[in-house]
């Protein structure tokens, strides 16, 4: 199911707003998470949709997003990916640090409007497709970036098989994540630390510590 006019639909339901822990980004957001899921399960025209991700910006992609602004050698002049992208938040910050090109990906079919107008509206450029690229191999790309990637399974168990495929290749991988219940405890490399404020709306507390890791040669 899509809609008519995705942008059209983002536009009149959030509100362009600075990311807390990246200030120097802001996206197109959702103050409330329960009425505009009802509106977009009213657009899309079915009931139990997964909840508006793009609409938010999460811990683990607040926390990836600082990280790569704060250390922009780690992205400048690569390509890179934004797997499960949402708002682009992350690839934003990518093309903010110097990343030569980023590519968002995300099954969402909000999220290619969202990402569209955050890019647009923070002076970036972003590709963006809507494949699930855990279908094939990973592509050949020098840093693939995921945010909030394990928080449910099977699918957490597929995202790491496919991001320690992607590592095999050579590329960087980093994650970030406020240690959720499927984040895997072995295999990766901590690179920072930070007291993200979020929102209870979304999380269990309004100040989320989140950690932003490197997948360590896999094990």
């Amino acid at each position: 199911m899509t809609v008519a006019d995705p942008a059209a639909f983002i536009l009149a339901n959030t509100r362009f707003q600075a990311v807390p822990h990246a200030p120097e980004i802001s996206l197109w957001l959702a103050d409330e998470v329960t009425p505009l899921w009802r509106l977009t399960e009213e657009a899309l025209g079915e009931l139990g949709v997964a909840p508006p991700f793009w609409a938010f910006a999460w811990a683990g992609g607040q926390g990836l997003a600082r990280w790569l602004l704060d250390n922009p050698t780690e992205v400048a002049g690569r390509t890179v990916l934004d797997f499960a992208a949402g708002s682009g938040l992350v690839g934003i910050a990518a093309m903010k640090a110097g990343a030569e090109r980023c590519r968002c990906t995300d099954i969402d079919p909000f999220c290619g409007a969202a990402v569209d107008l955050n890019a647009r509206d923070n002076g970036v450029a972003l590709d963006f497709t809507a494949s699930d690229l855990l279908q094939a191999s990973p592509p050949q790309v020098d840093v693939i970036c995921a945010g909030d990637v394990f928080y449910e399974q099977p699918m957490s168990a597929r995202v790491l098989d496919w991001l320690k495929q992607a590592d095999a290749q050579g590329t960087r991988v980093l994650v970030g994540d406020p240690m959720r219940t499927y984040f895997p405890r072995t295999g990766f490399e901590l690179l920072a630390e930070y007291a993200v404020p979020t929102t209870r709306e979304l999380e269990d507390m309004a100040v989320k510590r989140t950690r932003v890791w490197t997948l360590a040669g896999g094990d």
